[in-house]
This record gives C-alpha cells, sequence and structure tokens, in this order.
C-alpha cells in the first residue's frame, strides 16, 4: 500500500507542475489553492520555475490551522499558456474548482487579462512577481509581493548612466505586450526619451539580427530589452554573433535559468534587476536545492538545473503569505481570506512582506545581478533604488 500511495502521490505533483489543471486527493479538512500559472508559452519557463518555489513551499508546510483544525493543503492548477486570450478561461476553471484564493500568474499581460473573472467571483489574487501597475490599480482584490515598473525602470536607467556612463540607449520591446511596452517606457521616461531609439517587434519574432544591427548602427552605449525569456535567448544569440559590444539590461523576465544557458560561452553583458540573490537566505537556498535534486520533474522544471531564480524564492514567500491570510480569517471563505490579505505581515526569504492600501508590497530596493557567461552563473552586484 505504501507504494501505490508514493506513485500515486508523484502522479499528482507532476500534474501540477507541467500545467494541467488537477488537485489533490480528497480530505477531511482541505483547503485548495489555485495556481493560476503560465506554465507554457512564452512565459514557461520563469512560470515553471515560479512554481516550482510554491511547490516547494507545500512541501515544506504542507498542512494550516484555521479556525482551530487543521486543513491539508491541495493546489489546482491552471495554465494560461502565456496568453491573454487564454488567460479568462484558464482563471473561470479555477473559480469553477471552489479555490478560497489564488497565485499567480508570472507575466503581468495574463494576470490583467484575468483579473475581472477573480474580481467577479470575490476571489483574491496574488501577482507573485507581476510588475505592471495596472494589475492591482482599480481593484480590490488583486494584490502583489513584487515592485513596480516605474521603480524598476528607474533603477535600470539609473544603472546604465552611473555604472556604464551611458548617453544612448536602444530599447526593444514586444508589441502590445503590457510589461514589455510598459517597463520599456518607464526606463526612457527616466533616461531621457530624446536620449533613446526604440523599436517594437511582432509577437512570433524569431530572428532578432535586424534588431540587433539597428542597436549598433544608432551607436547606442546600452541595449535594453524587457522581454520574456524566450526572446532574450535569440536576443543573446544575435547579440554574440554581431559582436554587439554593449551591456545589454533587462528586468526580472531573464532572471532565468534558461538564459544562463544560452548565455554560456558567449560574448555578451547582461545585467538584470530582480527579488532575490542566492545567499539571501542561506537556509531556503539549502532546502530548495536539495528538494530540486531529489525531485527529476521539478529539477527539469527548474532549468534542468539547482540555481536559484528570484522567481522562485518570490513563490516561496507568496504560499507563506497565503497560509498567514488563512490562518488570520479563521476561514476557507474567498471572501474572508480576501478581507484577511489586507492585514497580513510575512518575514519572508526575499523581504518583509506588508501591503499598501492598493495591495503593493512595499518595495524599495532591487537586486542587480550580472551574467557570468564563462562560469554560467548570476553574480550578484548590488542592492540599488532609485539614483538621484
Amino acid at each position: 500500500m505504501k507504494k501505490i500511495f508514493a506513485i500515486s502521490l508523484s502522479l499528482i505533483m507532476l500534474a501540477s507542475v507541467i500545467g494541467h489543471v488537477a488537485a489533490g486527493p480528497a480530505f477531511a479538512n482541505e483547503v485548495k489553492i489555485g495556481l493560476f500559472q503560465a506554465l507554457s508559452g512564452a512565459n514557461g519557463a520563469g512560470g515553471r520555475q515560479q512554481n516550482g518555489g510554491i511547490e516547494y513551499a507545500r512541501y515544506v508546510t504542507p498542512t494550516v490551522e484555521i479556525g482551530g483544525q487543521t486543513y491539508t493543503v491541495t493546489f489546482v492548477v491552471a495554465d494560461n499558456q502565456s496568453s491573454t486570450a487564454v488567460a479568462p478561461s484558464a482563471a473561470q476553471t479555477l473559480v469553477a474548482a471552489g479555490v478560497s484564493v489564488v497565485l499567480g500568474s508570472y507575466g503581468s499581460g495574463v494576470s490583467i487579462a484575468a483579473s475581472d473573472t477573480f474580481g467577479d467571483a470575490g476571489i483574491a489574487a496574488i501577482g507573485i512577481t507581476n510588475t505592471n501597475p495596472q494589475v492591482t490599480l482599480g481593484n480590490d482584490h488583486y494584490f502583489r509581493l513584487a515592485f513596480l515598473d516605474p521603480f524598476q525602470g528607474t533603477v535600470l536607467a539609473g544603472l546604465a548612466k552611473e555604472r556604464f556612463n551611458a548617453e544612448k540607449a536602444y530599447v526593444l520591446a514586444l508589441q502590445g505586450d503590457d510589461y514589455s511596452v510598459g517597463l520599456a517606457n518607464y526606463f526612457m521616461e527616466a533616461f531621457g526619451t530624446d536620449n533613446c531609439f526604440y523599436e517594437v517587434f511582432p509577437v512570433g519574432t524569431s530572428d532578432f539580427s535586424t534588431y540587433v544591427a539597428n542597436a549598433k548602427a544608432q551607436g547606442a552605449d546600452v541595449f535594453f530589452s524587457p522581454t520574456s525569456s524566450e526572446s532574450a535567448v535569440m536576443i543573446i544569440d544575435q547579440a554574440h554573433t554581431q559582436d554587439l559590444g554593449v551591456p545589454i539590461l533587462a528586468g526580472d523576465t531573464w532572471d532565468n535559468n534558461v538564459i544562463v544557458d544560452a548565455a554560456r560561452g558567449k560574448n555578451v553583458l547582461v545585467y538584470v534587476t530582480t527579488f532575490y540573490q542566492e545567499g539571501g537566505s542561506p537556509e531556503f537556498d539549502a532546502g530548495f536545492r536539495e528538494w530540486l535534486n531529489a525531485n527529476p520533474v521539478a529539477l527539469a522544471n527548474n532549468g534542468g538545473n539547482d540555481m536559484i531564480a528570484a522567481s522562485s524564492a518570490m513563490g516561496y514567500d507568496s504560499y507563506n503569505v497565503v497560509l498567514e491570510a488563512l490562518r488570520r480569517a479563521g476561514s476557507t471563505d474567498p471572501g474572508d481570506v480576501l478581507e484577511a490579505l489586507r492585514t497580513v505581515t510575512h518575514d519572508g526569504v526575499t523581504g518583509f512582506i506588508e501591503f499598501d492600501e492598493i495591495g503593493d508590497t512595499k518595495r524599495d530596493n532591487a537586486y542587480v545581478k550580472s551574467l557570468n557567461t564563462t562560469a554560467g552563473v548570476w553574480e550578484f552586484v548590488a542592492v540599488q533604488g532609485v539614483v538621484d
């Protein structure tokens, strides 16, 4: 019987990680948390890493005390496929399953697209690494753990000027994407729009040679491109092929293990802003790495290695924030959990978490990391706020 149970549990975890809609087995006391996640599509690599942190958090703390009783946490997982068109139906799947609260998604655009679905159902959602202001603006049900893009864009513009003495920037964004276009605009506003050469590329672009060539022709001092990891891999390849010769700057979506592999051995200089750097919480790092190496599926979803991305650490924190909300609510009712979330504080591995009146976490610092393409690792540069 033990062997049969172990096999069943493994299948449940596998289904949740790869993104099929799945729930755990029935328990006498069970609380369902919805995972609204980009597990495929352009942001699939980041979404899977983020889910790894959430799954590990449940492995560490599989139960929660609610109203004096012990509840087992189960996940209901819906893959939004990194698509704003798919996002509302994926969200509706979670609503129909009767979840008490939702975590996700990786990617601001899909979170914005699904927001009304959660709001109409009275279910709270936490955007774990969503940085676009529109995720929480104008509603009372979406929360976030990340800093916002006006801050991130200003930090990156300051980095370009202070570290690289940049006077001209080439800026490349994904056409129509809330995160990419939004962060590009905030960067240009802080850097000086007149000193930026701005282009957008359409969805489905697989050849970035022209864009890199344009950056070189413009004589840019930095190349800024807040894109998905899927596009980042192709940009890095062209930057190497054409010997771009200037630093590439990007936001949190480039803090991804697949990008490390793509840049290994290439002649590129990459800097990113993000939420966490390995070493920030040695206990979390050691435990998460041990869990990854004992779980082939989780390791594969982490890019095939045990490097720790910031999105995984943020995923871990998001789960513990939800547990605290459930404890405070003393109920699994979505409305009670939503109200309790407003009062939650949590000392997480990525920092202290407390929500303001809009539902945003009060973060005023970003980790700056650079990519060592020889060793194939991210290296800590600084914790940076806005440079005056």
